[in-house]
């Protein structure tokens, strides 16, 4: 049986290797199809910063003949992936969306998390946007420009992973890498309606380091968690170019269906009154709730005993901004995004004990997360209070907000205390536009928010409209036929 092309967009990455495996269709077949998803969009959404057909191509023709003799590669051989470009990626450049970055330079080497996809077989088929060093959490930059929502390509995709995020919701292949500092992969995850896992800090070895420092993580956005699963499983473990990354993890994928009965899971609609949430957001969210308790969760509504660590953040944050502009001219400096130079030109008054005393908010922070999780395994919040504003501006229109930390209250403090949290779809608004409900975890417990998430999948609360950009409406109907 062979599926016309435009349905293969529609897979997720465990159906697209059944296919493989059964000789229904080809890695060839589903990169063309991925392919020719990305010219559709991209004049519309502008989510691609580079894109090599032929490379592509080549690595589809090598996947179908191992699937052909029976050998395949990896986990994921032959599934199309695109990459955050923030991330290394040998035979090409990675110019983290600035001007200031030479593309004419010698590119051999991959990070740690492409390289493991390339050796278990996925196909690389692009590289996609971010904001300039991934600074901020919209998707826009001085060298690429604005990327749009594709539920509205006037609406911002989120950030800093925006690109990635579009590209999952679209069909540009079924699973994107991405990097999360204060939301990165929460944040535009939710906004564009799709799965999106900040790991447990080390978990995924990161290489080079980010100048950010341990706020920065590694992980995977996707149709589903179930997907992500597999691609975390793929992406984890060691790395000697990482010196603080976790080692040998426990592979999740297996274990993703265990099911959720008798987690003890913490509901905090708003962190006790203290973020005004958009009464839309708030409705799917309680109602992702509930579908948990369906499960067999055990559903407490209270609030972490924690208050907002933005002053803290900021300072470590912009402190990395700095370090990333550090040795820039004047001249370089002078193409940045105005806000990334605000925020360096700021940071650079910072003393040595101001840095210090952040570092120890952050410790606290830890400390009463990590007593908070000896009563609950999980943490519900909404991912981001509200839902997609206008593209091309950090911060809402008319909000009166200075930077885009005002408005992700729920995504930054957990990269403070590196726990890992998720962000699944639950609703849309009344714009029809998409609305995310995060997960949180103790760390470590990186398979136990996966389970959840995958829960509520299974209960049918994840199930939104596709983007008009997106898949096609017979999706369900597809997906079930080929993989039946």
């Amino acid at each position: 049986m062979t599926a016309p092309l435009t349905e293969l967009t529609d897979l997720t990455a465990r159906q697209l290797l059944a296919g493989y495996a059964r000789g229904d269709f080809s890695p060839v077949a589903a990169t063309r199809a991925a392919l020719d998803r990305i010219e559709e969009v991209q004049p519309l959404v502008n989510a691609f910063v580079r894109v090599d057909a032929e490379k592509a191509l080549a690595q589809a023709a090598a996947s179908a003949e191992r699937w052909r003799r029976g050998e395949p590669q990896g986990l994921l051989d032959g599934v199309p992936v695109t990459v955050k470009d923030l991330l290394l990626q040998r035979g090409g450049p990675t110019l983290r969306g600035s001007l200031t970055v030479r593309p004419d330079t010698l590119w051999t080497e991959d990070a740690p998390s492409v390289g493991r996809l390339r050796a278990h077989g996925a196909v690389l088929l692009a590289k996609t946007t971010s904001s300039e060093f991934g600074w901020k959490g919209v998707t826009d930059s001085p060298r690429h420009g604005v990327t749009g929502n594709p539920y509205d390509p006037a609406r911002t995709a989120g950030g800093s992973s925006g690109g990635s995020a579009v590209a999952v919701a679209v069909g540009a292949g079924p699973l994107s890498l991405g990097t999360d500092g204060g939301g990165s992969i929460r944040v535009p995850a939710s906004f564009c309606g799709v799965f999106g896992l900040k790991p447990t800090y080390g978990r995924v070895p990161i290489h080079p380091a980010s100048p950010f420092g341990s706020l920065s993580h590694v992980g995977p956005l996707a149709r589903d968690a179930a997907d992500a699963a597999l691609m975390l499983d793929v992406i984890s473990g060691e790395d000697s170019r990482d010196w603080s990354h976790l080692g040998p993890a426990e592979p999740v994928r297996d274990t993703v269906d265990a099911g959720i009965k008798g987690l003890r899971i913490a509901y905090s609609p708003s962190f006790g009154g203290q973020v005004a949430v958009n009464p839309a957001v708030a409705s799917a969210v309680r109602r992702a709730v509930s579908a948990l308790a369906g499960r067999g969760a055990f559903i407490e509504e209270t609030d972490p005993d924690i208050a907002d660590p933005v002053g803290a953040f900021h300072t470590l944050w912009f402190s990395g901004a700095a370090r990333t502009v550090q040795l820039l001219g004047a001249r370089q400096r002078e193409t940045l995004d105005p806000g990334l130079r605000e925020v360096a030109e700021a940071a650079s008054g910072f003393s040595a004990l101001e840095y210090l005393a952040a570092v120890d908010a952050r410790t606290e922070l830890g400390r009463r997360m990590g007593r908070f999780h000896t009563s609950y395994d999980l943490l519900i919040t909404p991912t981001v209070p509200i839902t997609a504003f206008a593209a091309g501006v950090e911060v809402p229109p008319g909000s009166g907000l200075r930077r885009w930390t005002g408005w992700t209250p729920f995504t930054y403090p957990f990269n403070m205390t590196q726990q890992p949290a998720a962000t699944v779809p639950c609703g849309v608004d009344e714009d029809g536009l998409p609305i995310g409900v995060q997960l949180i975890g103790a760390r470590h417990a990186d398979g136990l928010v996966l389970r959840a998430a995958h829960a509520l999948y299974e209960s049918g609360a994840a199930a939104i409209p596709a983007p008009a950009l997106g898949r096609t409406d017979e999706t369900d109907e597809t997906a079930e036929r080929l993989s039946g």
